[in-house]
């Protein structure tokens, strides 16, 4: 008799999010993008990634995960270049554990608070990065399960039950999707930059210079953009047609690349419908 090999299933990928609210596009620092979870945290996963996207190391992520507190980046050639990682647990256990970062301005803030106020440094960074946060946000933060209305919810998502835990972030993720506009209206979600460059037949390097420094990339004739604002991306690709539009007002115009590609999508109807499906899928 033969014996049928059983295909080896592929792994899935962890699921580190089930609720997403984009609010990238308020003012830095408050720029985040709030990642939680209502199904029970998977502890190993949740640190593996964590300590990959903030260069924590996994030890230490771990413990951080577990038990609550700050990481201070190290110095690089005695000068700091990088603020700190805090994640912090309710002692009432009535929230959900939340992990955020703060760049060097707001760690000189907790710095000068934990010195003439005697505050903890979770205490202090804490405070600062709220401050810092869109007022609907904050509300939100004062509500149980971010004031959502379960009966609204996708079922898998609302039998999780209530919220387990929340990861405020700014970095491109593969475990939460952001939206590109394509040449025809479409808004095509994509996670890491591995998903990016996929979607749009280009290089990991090119995907990753593109999305860290924004700037354009030609692409099979058509024009892939991506503006940083507030510190993150904003992409759009543009078709061969629309491009050359584009070329063309820079030349007549003298606008600036970026300019005129903006001028020539509000002024196309796919792309600008496109744009407003956008700003109503990032409302929380």
């Amino acid at each position: 008799m033969f014996k049928i090999k059983r295909k080896a299933d592929k792994p899935k990928r962890t699921v580190l999010y089930n609720i997403v609210e984009d609010y990238s596009e308020f003012d830095a620092p408050g720029n985040v993008t709030v990642c939680a979870m209502t199904e029970a945290e998977d502890l190993p996963a949740h640190a593996k990634i964590l300590s990959e996207s903030y260069d924590v190391p996994l030890e230490t992520m771990t413990i951080l995960l577990t038990e609550g507190g700050t990481y201070v980046y190290p110095e690089v050639g005695g000068v700091l270049t990088r603020g700190l990682f805090a994640c912090w647990i309710d002692p009432s256990a009535r929230a959900p554990k939340q992990t955020w970062t703060l760049d060097l301005m707001q760690f000189a803030e907790v710095e000068q608070m934990v010195r003439t106020r005697a505050r903890s440094l979770l205490d202090a960074a804490l405070e600062v990065f709220r401050k810092t946060l869109p007022t609907e946000l904050k509300a939100k933060l004062e509500e149980k399960n971010l004031g959502l209305d379960y009966r609204t919810l996708d079922r898998a998502v609302a039998k999780g039950g209530d919220i387990k835990y929340i990861d405020f972030r700014k970095d491109w993720s593969p475990h939460f999707k952001r939206l590109c506009i394509m040449p025809d209206g479409r808004l095509v979600e994509t996670g890491g930059v591995q998903d990016f460059a996929g979607l749009h037949g280009i290089t990991e390097a090119q995907a990753k210079m593109l999305i860290e420094q924004g700037g354009t990339l030609e692409v099979n004739g058509e024009l892939l953009a991506c503006q940083i604002v507030n510190g993150q991306p904003a992409v759009a690709r543009f078709s061969a047609k629309n491009y050359a539009k584009a070329k063309e007002l820079v030349s007549s115009k003298g606008l600036h690349l970026m300019d005129a590609l903006s001028e020539v999508g509000y002024a196309d109807s796919a792309m600008m419908r496109g744009l407003a499906r956008k700003t109503l899928s990032t409302r929380p």
